[in-house]
């Protein structure tokens, strides 16, 4: 048995595997905070293909479990009692999913439709597989998007970036860039801009008889006072004391 979920889907759609049984719960009243499920026994053969009655006891048979949430989708993939993957992606884009969820609910009053249920059940399993690829290339979008932020930064920290200058060069709202650097970069945009400051700094320091106020602006820093108090924050010393002991080490090795 494979265990992507991707794959079981394609395979699935395709054909490939065989599309056994399919239990659908959906929620019993308005008010409930249940959410639609979709749980497709795999390698099991059953008399009914579609069915709607109580809840799939996970340890009888490998299973693909799809939980439609209001804004996200849940794909789990059950092996026995074990959970042996599990895929999140939200539901985004037109309303198809819901469509199909609401004929899926629907069948259930017609038990002998069972060819019908089927090509719901595939055209449901397609959306769910279109949903994950989707999510791909929004993943892929986003991480280019940081890479190319993130050049910007490292080629411009002298000039005087600020969030917003930085998210209008790059068409994007700056609550949009402050998601960015935390969601791809598990950093914050300031933190990020004032770690490329500073390294660039040191690199400054080390390799050139420059004025501390010459370095400060070089990198960014308009204030050298402050440029002096942010450095000693994050390296424990002045600039004047880092570069003494760079080169006091220099001498030392040499």
């Amino acid at each position: 048995m494979h265990h992507d979920v991707r794959q079981i889907l394609t395979e699935l759609i395709n054909g490939a595997l065989p599309l056994h049984q399919v239990h659908f719960v959906a929620p019993a009243g308005k008010n409930t905070r249940t959410s639609p499920c979709l749980s497709v026994i795999l390698e099991t053969r059953c008399e009914a293909f579609f069915s709607t009655s109580g809840h799939v006891p996970l340890h009888s048979s490998n299973i693909l479990r799809i939980i439609f949430g209001k804004q996200q989708l849940t794909l789990q993939l059950h092996r026995g009692n074990v959970l042996s993957q599990q895929l999140q992606v939200a539901r985004r884009g037109p309303r198809t999913g819901a469509f199909l969820l609401q004929t899926l609910n629907e069948l259930h009053m017609q038990p002998t439709e069972q060819d019908t249920a089927r090509l719901v059940v595939l055209s449901l399993l397609s959306h769910c597989r279109d949903l994950l690829g989707s999510k791909i290339h929004t993943d892929s979008r986003r991480v280019a998007l940081f890479e190319a932020i993130r050049r910007f930064i490292d080629e411009h920290h002298a000039s005087a970036l600020t969030r917003g200058s930085v998210a209008e060069a790059f068409y994007i709202s700056p609550n949009y860039l402050s998601h960015l650097f935390q969601k791809t970069g598990n950093v914050g945009f300031n933190e990020y801009l004032t770690q490329t400051r500073l390294e660039n700094a040191r690199q400054l320091l080390k390799g050139y008889d420059l004025k501390i106020k010459d370095i400060a602006a070089r990198c960014g820093f308009m204030d050298s006072n402050y440029f002096c108090r942010l450095f000693r924050k994050h390296t424990e010393r002045s600039p004047s004391e880092y570069r003494r002991q760079y080169h006091s080490q220099l001498i030392a090795k040499n």
